[in-house]
């Protein structure tokens, strides 16, 4: 195993670890990035920048850009069956950024790794997997393991990954933004401590006809919590609770088969499926599904890591948290981490400051996941709340778009402290 070096080893390509490298590298610092898939996310998964995420983009020069691949919307409503309960607006008094952007992961991810490449000159290392990591002399030596693949089975052959070879990368710091089965909080040994869950969502892009109204639209019943997400142009994306978490799902799975005829069938019963559910949950949906682009369940825990790190192994993003989709959080204070990560990191790396400055990361991310996953109060009512907003009060902190200040404005307007 030839050993090689870096000053940073981000471990992870998906927005956050993207944003954790461009920020390190466009500071002077070596860094390199790795991931154990073969290429960025071809797929829509976290599609909503909240303004704060934006602000941060905006310093870069990215997010001009990302407006241009995206749909802004001021508002999101609360309805409860036909009713409409509740409204909260983004437009913050001031703020440059009075929307959530809806977009594609895989745009924000382009963007962020085109920057990388363009800018810094570096490339993501995609099939390296990060395998362990130990302390040596003030630094860490991570074993990464270079991923292959191979065709195995002969009556019916299928495809195997595969070490092709063993790398030692010495850096200085690690960091860890590999999603929530995160294979560095893993190899730390930190307990990724369950809060709720798990629940399970199906997840369906359709067109649309007509298109979706410029408002993001969540429906909290008795029992799911639901939410439709306008897309640019004429499409849409529904996100169900599913009834029935770990059970054959209510609707089938977008299916590509060999026999046109075959398909056309599959796809016609899932946008019937799509349809019918989508109106049984909310009676107002009057738009036609006219066809379902894409589906996939997702399961969500809410789950929060018992520190952020520990020496020169950190965390940020999936790797330390998770919470539900409908108000796509995770993601989004994830961005936030790095950028907070990465400042501390080059105080430590170029203006020599002591690497305990890391622990004071963990704290501040620690008391920010306390409050979102009501740990520390969670929402309060006050004498104005409405009687709807006090029956959902134990669901309604997932859903609310935004973090730090942002989210005290949202609360807010449903007359609720934070």
């Amino acid at each position: 195993m030839r050993e090689e070096q870096t000053e940073v080893l981000v471990v992870g390509a998906g927005p956050v670890g993207l944003l954790a490298a461009v920020l390190l590298a466009e500071a002077g610092i070596k860094v390199r990035i790795i991931d154990r898939e073969e290429r960025t996310t071809s797929r829509s998964y976290a599609c909503a920048l909240h303004p704060r995420a934006l602000k941060l983009l905006d310093r870069l020069g990215l997010a001009n850009g990302l407006l241009e691949r995206g749909r802004r919307v001021g508002k999101a409503a609360f309805y409860d069956g036909p009713e409409r309960r509740a409204e909260i607006s983004l437009a913050q008094p001031g703020s440059p950024w009075p929307f959530l952007l809806i977009l594609p992961q895989s745009a924000l991810e382009e963007a962020l790794e085109s920057r990388l490449r363009q800018k810094a000159g570096v490339s993501v290392e995609w099939k390296h997997r990060f395998a362990a990591c130990q302390a040596e002399d003030g630094e860490v030596v991570a074993s990464v393991e270079v991923l292959g693949g191979t065709s195995t089975g002969y009556i019916v052959p299928h495809w195997e990954t595969v070490v092709l070879k063993r790398l030692a990368i010495r850096a200085r710091f690690v960091v860890g933004a590999d999603g929530h089965n995160s294979l560095v909080r893993s190899d730390l040994g930190i307990e990724y401590q369950p809060i709720a869950g798990p629940v399970s969502f199906a997840v369906c892009e359709f067109k649309s006809e007509p298109p979706a109204p410029d408002e993001v639209r969540v429906v909290l019943d008795e029992t799911t919590s639901n939410v439709l997400w306008p897309l640019a142009g004429d499409q849409a994306r529904w996100s169900f609770q599913l009834l029935k978490p770990g059970n054959p799902p209510e609707f089938p799975e977008k299916e590509r088969r060999a026999v046109h005829l075959e398909q056309k069938a599959v796809d016609e019963r899932l946008r019937q499926d799509v349809q019918a559910l989508a109106r049984q949950r909310a009676p107002w949906f009057s738009a036609a599904v006219e066809a379902v682009t894409w589906r996939a369940d997702v399961v969500f825990e809410e789950r929060l890591a018992g520190q952020f790190g520990r020496h020169r192994c950190w965390l940020a993003g999936d790797a330390a948290h998770q919470t539900g989709p409908v108000g796509a959080q995770s993601m989004n204070v994830g961005l936030c981490e790095a950028e907070s990560l990465a400042a501390r990191i080059q105080k430590v790396l170029l203006e020599d400051a002591p690497p305990a400055l890391l622990e004071d990361y963990n704290g501040q991310w620690q008391a920010e996941w306390g409050r979102l996953l009501g740990l520390s109060g969670g929402l309060r009512p006050g004498s104005g709340t409405g009687d709807w907003v006090r029956r959902r009060l134990s669901r309604l902190l997932p859903c609310l778009p935004g973090s730090g200040q942002d989210l005290v404005f949202l609360a807010n307007q449903l007359a609720l402290d934070v």
